[in-house]
């Protein structure tokens, strides 16, 4: 049996001090009418708190009317929308838990006319939803520095309701993503060129998130070589290109990366003869603290045609491998996704060794909290 005592040991980031290092991953529920958070999506954070989660990170909540393809994703902008955020919050700190909203954007991602703002128009870099694809506009200075103003809002009134952080996410081929991709980042100003360059959209989005909270409130930013348009899309190829694009990053102020993977145990540079992961080199490369992430004890596999399950899964060797780079040093924290929405006592169940009772994935499971 794996020991993983590992997992459950403190760890404390600025003000924040979490009782173990298992993170529940953001992921989109699509279960807030009307974009506001129910009761229902308070007690579901409320239960993986109680199963042993160490840190939530919300599904990506929408920062302003353009940033929404679904009117069930929830926006973390507006009164009722914060009303309802304030109560999933006190839910999880009754149940003694931490929580940060995830800031999201999707830009072009969202098609024109789609989501609870049907009239208002998309945003992007250079109008592309994918290489050689135009489907609208560039974003004017003026939009850019509306979208920019609609991430701080949305940190300020985190701080302000009284979660422990906020993450960005800047991954997967979202707005702040797109501006990081050359494929869909065509821009000739300061927010184009080379990928230190392109990273000018998310610094000025750090810094304004940093300039409207307090400096001992946590900002992760998530980010990702991989995009929903392009599995095999890198953003940096070499150590070097990676480290280009970090430092920056990291001036701006991120306290923590969160390093999106489809698989945490893939060597990121493999070329180099090191087996660590993409959040092996951000930190060893940054400094900076860093979250892994990618098919966690999951039972199977993501491809282009849905999900293929894998019953030989040995989830206790995956755990072995993964508590041997978190001993290591690579990463600080780590983020499970869909085994938590199947096991919400996730945690609680590991720590007992009891992944032999762990609830297999499934896509049904989406269907409800």
């Amino acid at each position: 049996m794996t020991n993983t005592d590992l997992l459950f040991r403190p760890y404390k980031l600025k003000n924040l001090s979490l009782p173990n290092r298992i993170v529940m991953a953001p992921m989109t529920r699509s279960k807030s009418p009307d974009q506001i958070p129910g009761d229902n999506v308070a007690a579901y954070y409320r239960a993986r708190t109680e199963g042993g989660v160490g840190l939530i990170l919300t599904e990506g909540t929408v920062v302003e009317k353009s940033a929404s393809n679904d009117p069930n994703i929830p926006s973390f902008f507006g009164e009722k929308a914060l009303a309802g955020w304030a109560n999933v919050l006190k839910e999880v700190k009754a149940a003694g838990g931490h929580i940060m909203p995830q800031l999201w954007h999707q830009g072009v991602v969202r098609h024109n006319g789609s989501g609870p703002y049907p009239d208002v128009p998309s945003k992007s870099p250079s109008g592309q939803s994918r290489p050689g694809k135009k489907i609208g506009e560039p974003m004017t200075t003026k939009d850019i520095d509306e979208t920019i103003e609609a991430f701080a809002n949305a940190a300020r009134a985190a701080q302000a309701i009284g979660f422990d952080g906020v993450e960005i996410h800047g991954a997967h081929g979202y707005i702040i993503d797109q501006f990081f991709w050359d494929g869909t980042n065509e821009r000739a100003d300061r927010f184009g060129g080379d990928l230190a360059q392109r990273t000018n959209f998310a610094v000025e989005i750090v810094k304004a998130v940093r300039a409207a909270t307090s400096p001992d409130f946590p900002i992760l930013l998530r980010f990702s070589q991989w995009k929903q348009q392009d599995f095999s899309v890198r953003l940096a190829h070499t150590p070097q290109e990676l480290e280009g694009f970090l430092t920056p990053l990291t001036k701006a102020g991120v306290d923590m990366f969160h390093c999106s993977t489809r698989r945490f145990w893939e060597p990121e540079f493999s070329e180099t003869g090191s087996d660590m992961n993409l959040a092996g080199w951000t930190k060893k490369i940054s400094g900076v603290p860093t979250i892994t992430v990618g098919s966690v004890s999951l039972n199977g596999d993501f491809i282009t045609n849905g999900f293929t399950a894998n019953a030989d899964l040995d989830t206790g060797a995956h755990l072995a491998g993964l508590v041997k780079m978190l001993e290591r040093g690579d990463f600080d924290l780590v983020a499970v996704g869909r085994a938590l929405i199947v096991n919400a006592d996730w945690p609680k169940k590991v720590r007992a060794g009891h992944v032999d009772q762990l609830t297999p994935w499934s896509p049904q499971a989406l269907q409800t909290l």
